[in-house]
C-alpha cells in the first residue's frame, strides 16, 4: 500500500494522475488549503469553533508573511495542475474560489498590501479584543489557553509594530487626516486595574466545570497576563502610534499615490468585486445608479408635499427631532421589532431557513465613536452564543429611524445572518467554502435583502422608504467616490460633499463612512456590484423561466452554494434555469 501511495504521489507531481482520481485529488487539495490557513492563522480557527489551536497567535513578522506567500505559491502551481473539466459542479465551485483566493493572496503581497495591517475601524488590537467573547470557558484547559494567550500579546503587538515600521518607511500608513481619536481603540485598553480591562470578564466568574481549588491561581494567572501582557501590549502600541505612526502617516488619500498604487487598487478590485473591472466603469456604473435613484428620491420628496431644494429635505430629514431615537434602548428595541417582524416573512421568501439564531445588541463602547451604523457579528457551528446584529447607539441624533428599516434588513434578516448562517450549515462542501466571505456577494445580498423589504410589506412610510433609497444611493456613491479617491484624485472634502448632498446620511456618518473607503480601498464597490450581479440575474431568471420562476427556489439556489464569486453565481443560476426548463417539458 505505502508503494502505490510513493506512485500516485509521483503521477501528482508530474501532472500525470489519472482524470478519474482528479475529484478525490480536488478535495484533498481543498482541505489541505483550510488546515494551513487555520494552523497560520489560529485566531480565525478559534473564532469558528476549530479549539486545536487556542493557546497560539499568528506569526506576523515579515518572515512568517513571505513563507505563507511561499506556501501559496506552491498550492497555486498545483491547483493549476488539476482538471476543471472532470470535476462536479460543486467541487468545480471550491476550484475556482480557491484558484481566485491564491492569486489574490499573492498578488496582495506583491503589491505590498501587508504593509497595510491596520482599518479606520478595525485592526489587530481591535480584533485581539473579540478574544473573551470568541473563546470557550467550560475547563481550567480553556481559561489557561486563554491566559496563554494573553501572556502573548505583546510580542503579537510588537511584530505588528516593527511591520509598521517597515511600512512608514516605505511609504504606507492610513492617511493622517483619517487618524483623529483613533486613539481611542488602543488607549482604552490601557487601565491601571486588571479587573477594569474587558479582558477580565471571563474571571468575574467561573462553570462549574472548572474545580473550585483551580479558580484562585486562574484568577491570580489572569491578572498578571493581563497587566503584563495585554495592558502592556497596548501601552507598546499607543507610545509607537503617538511617537511614531501618526506623525509619519502619509498626507495623500489615494492608492494610487502608494508606491505601485495602480497594480494595488487594481488587486483591491479584484478581491472585493471578484470582477476584472477597471476604475472608470466601475465609476460610470456608479454614475448612472446614482442618476436613477435621485429621480425615485424625487419622487418620493413630491409625494409628502415637501416645499423646498433636496438640500432642504435632507436637511430636515436630519435635523428634525421626530426621526431620532433619545435613548439607545429605543433604538435597540425598534431595530429589534423591525428584525422581529420579517423573521414572520421568512418563510415566504425561502425553503431553507438557518437553525443558528441572533439577537440584537449595541456596538461596544471602545469602538463606536468610529464604527459604522450596525454590522452583523456571526457566531461559530457549535457555539452557545447566537449571531448579534450591531447597532451603533454611540451619537442618537447621527442615527436615523428612517434608514433603521433598511439597516436591519441587510445587517439580520434576510441579510447577512440568513446568508452567513446558511453557510455555515451546509453539508458536503469544503470547510473552505463553508467558513468563506467574499464581500461581492454577502454585501450584494445584503443590499439585495434592503429591497426584498417592499416585497414583504417593509417601507411603506415614505421617510422610511426614502431611508431605503438613501441606503441603495449611498452603495451607488461608493462606486463614485471610492474609484474618485483612488483612482481620479479626489480629495476627502470632494467625496464628503458628494456622499452629503446625495444621500439623507447624518453628517457624522458621512464622515465616518468617507474614512472608511480612504483606508480600506476597493471593499465600499462590493455592496452595488454584488447587487446588481443578483438582481441582473433574477431579473433573467424570471424572463427565461416566466410562469415557472419560484422566488423560494431562486432564493434557496442562491445562498445555497455560501459566499461565491459572482461569475461562479451566474454560473449557478443558468445551470438552474437549464434545468428547470427540462424538469417542465418532462
Amino acid at each position: 500500500m505505502p508503494r502505490l501511495f510513493a506512485v500516485m504521489a509521483l503521477l501528482l507531481v508530474c501532472g500525470q494522475l489519472p482524470a478519474q482520481d482528479a475529484p478525490q485529488q480536488a478535495r484533498a487539495l481543498f482541505d489541505e488549503y483550510w488546515q494551513y490557513q487555520l494552523r497560520e492563522n489560529p485566531l480565525q480557527a478559534t473564532s469558528i469553533g476549530d479549539h486545536r489551536y487556542n493557546d497560539r497567535l499568528p506569526g506576523m513578522t515579515l518572515q512568517d508573511i513571505t513563507r505563507r506567500v511561499a506556501a501559496y505559491r506552491a498550492l497555486l502551481t498545483r491547483v493549476n495542475q488539476l482538471q476543471p473539466a472532470s470535476l462536479s459542479a460543486d467541487d468545480r465551485i471550491s476550484y475556482d474560489m480557491m484558484k481566485l483566493e491564491l492569486e489574490v493572496l499573492i498578488e496582495g503581497f506583491e503589491v505590498k498590501r501587508h504593509l497595510m495591517p491596520l482599518l479606520v475601524d478595525d485592526g489587530f488590537h481591535i480584533a485581539f479584543a473579540f478574544l473573551p467573547s470568541m473563546m470557550p470557558f467550560q475547563s481550567t484547559r480553556d481559561y489557561e489557553n486563554y491566559i496563554t494567550r494573553l501572556r502573548a500579546f505583546p510580542v503579537y503587538a510588537n511584530q505588528h509594530i516593527e511591520l509598521m515600521r517597515d511600512a512608514l518607511k516605505a511609504g504606507f500608513s492610513l492617511p493622517r487626516v483619517i487618524l483623529d481619536g483613533y486613539e481611542l481603540t488602543i488607549s482604552s485598553h490601557v487601565v491601571d486595574d486588571p479587573a477594569k480591562s474587558l479582558f477580565w470578564k471571563p474571571f468575574m466568574s467561573f462553570p462549574v466545570t472548572v474545580p473550585q481549588g483551580e479558580r484562585a491561581r486562574l484568577t491570580e494567572d489572569g491578572r498578571q497576563a493581563i497587566k503584563n501582557g495585554v495592558v502592556a501590549g497596548y501601552r507598546s502600541f499607543l507610545q509607537f502610534y503617538n511617537a511614531e505612526y501618526l506623525p509619519g502617516a502619509r498626507s495623500n488619500i489615494g492608492a494610487s499615490t502608494l508606491p505601485n498604487g495602480t497594480a494595488y487598487y487594481r488587486n483591491t478590485i479584484r478581491e472585493f468585486t471578484t470582477l476584472d473591472l477597471t476604475p472608470d466603469s466601475i465609476h460610470r456604473i456608479g454614475l448612472a445608479e446614482v442618476a436613477r435613484i435621485r429621480a425615485e428620491m424625487d419622487d418620493i420628496i413630491a409625494k409628502v408635499g415637501f416645499r423646498g431644494s433636496f438640500a432642504e429635505f435632507l436637511n430636515f430629514l436630519r435635523t428634525d427631532s421626530r426621526f431620532y431615537a433619545t435613548t439607545p434602548e429605543q433604538l435597540l428595541k425598534e431595530a429589534a421589532w423591525i428584525a422581529k417582524r420579517m423573521d414572520g416573512k421568512l418563510p415566504a421568501l425561502f425553503g431553507r431557513l438557518p437553525r443558528a439564531q441572533y439577537s440584537v445588541a449595541p456596538v461596544p463602547d471602545h469602538i463606536a465613536p468610529k464604527y459604522t451604523a450596525g454590522r452583523y457579528i456571526g457566531t461559530s457551528p457549535g457555539s452557545t452564543e447566537p449571531g448579534y446584529y450591531w447597532v451603533n447607539t454611540y451619537n442618537l441624533t447621527s442615527r436615523p429611524l428612517y434608514a433603521l428599516e433598511a439597516l436591519t434588513l441587510h445587517e439580520a434578516v434576510p441579510g447577512h445572518h440568513m446568508q452567513i448562517s446558511l453557510a455555515q450549515e451546509l453539508e458536503g462542501v469544503p470547510d473552505f467554502r463553508r467558513n468563506a466571505y467574499l464581500s461581492a456577494f454577502g454585501e450584494g445580498w445584503g443590499l439585495y435583502s434592503e429591497r426584498l423589504g417592499l416585497e414583504a410589506g417593509f417601507f411603506t412610510d415614505p421617510y422610511s422608504n426614502f431611508g431605503r433609497l438613501t441606503y441603495e444611493m449611498w452603495r451607488a456613491c461608493r462606486l463614485v467616490i471610492d474609484t474618485g479617491i483612488h483612482s481620479k484624485g479626489w480629495s476627502r472634502q470632494q467625496a464628503l460633499d458628494y456622499m452629503a448632498s446625495n444621500t439623507a446620511l447624518s453628517l457624522h456618518e458621512v464622515r465616518t463612512e468617507i474614512d472608511r473607503y480612504i483606508a480600506w480601498p476597493g471593499q465600499a464597490l462590493a455592496y452595488k456590484l454584488g447587487e446588481l450581479k443578483i438582481r441582473e440575474l433574477r431579473q433573467r431568471a424570471e424572463r427565461e423561466l416566466g410562469s415557472r420562476f419560484d422566488l423560494r427556489e431562486f432564493h434557496d439556489e442562491v445562498l445555497g452554494a455560501g459566499s461565491i464569486p459572482l461569475g461562479v453565481l451566474e454560473r449557478r443560476i443558468v445551470e438552474w434555469i437549464n434545468r428547470k426548463r427540462v424538469t417542465s417539458d418532462e
